[in-house]
């Protein structure tokens, strides 16, 4: 299989370690609203479905409501990179391709995303950036992707969708592109075939080498 030359990437999971930073603070806000703190592995379970989904995992969908929301987003605007890193040799991976062949794709609101991008020094790296709320939906539905190959001006034949969650997989493969399950990430295939399997981080480069290496 020819390697593809447009790379979509999730964010969360998936080129960055943020499940410490989303911990911190749901519990957080847990603590405004006298609830038991969470541990880091029951928030591991939770992430991959944007903000609102995390919030109705951590605290009930029967308790939820749009202010818990709006608090939250508060609060881990606070601390986007506090602890969150990039997985080992992701920006190897990154600086080995053209930004104009990259977008990352995530369902995590726009801002905080293009923030958390922009206080790693990633930003470079990416010509699309498509957050939870830029269009009317989000992964798992394919829009998200199609939007990210009109803005790159891709062939679908000549991409891949990479993340670490069934929600990737299943937008990836709606859009008709090639998708790369990342396990080393916070989420699971859902039992979803990919096209390419990184065990690790440092997997993706080299099934993903690119021209600038």
């Amino acid at each position: 299989m020819t390697p593809p030359k447009y790379l979509l990437f999730d964010l969360d999971g998936t080129l960055v370690d943020s499940v410490t930073d989303l911990a911190d603070a749901l519990n957080l806000l847990g603590q405004e609203q006298n609830r038991p703190a969470l541990s880091v592995s029951q928030v591991r379970e939770m992430v991959g479905d944007g903000a609102v989904k995390l919030i109705k995992r951590a605290f009930g969908e029967e308790n939820y409501h749009r202010q818990q929301l709006l608090r939250f987003l508060e609060i881990y605007g606070e601390r986007l990179t506090r602890t969150t890193r990039c997985y080992p040799g992701i920006e190897k991976l990154l600086a080995s391709h053209p930004p104009e062949r990259m977008a990352v794709v995530s369902n995590k609101p726009y801002q905080l995303s293009a923030d958390l991008l922009a206080g790693l020094g990633l930003s470079k790296y990416f010509k699309v950036l498509i957050g939870g709320d830029s269009y009317a939906e989000k992964k798992p539905h394919p829009l998200p992707v199609h939007k990210a190959l009109e803005q790159l001006g891709a062939d679908p034949r000549q991409a891949v969708m990479i993340g670490d969650h069934h929600t990737d997989l299943h937008s990836g493969q709606a859009a008709g592109i090639a998708t790369c399950f990342c396990a080393y990430g916070l989420g699971n295939t859902g039992g979803l075939q990919a096209d390419y399997l990184a065990k690790t981080s440092e997997d993706l480069l080299r099934l993903f080498p690119g021209s600038l290496a």
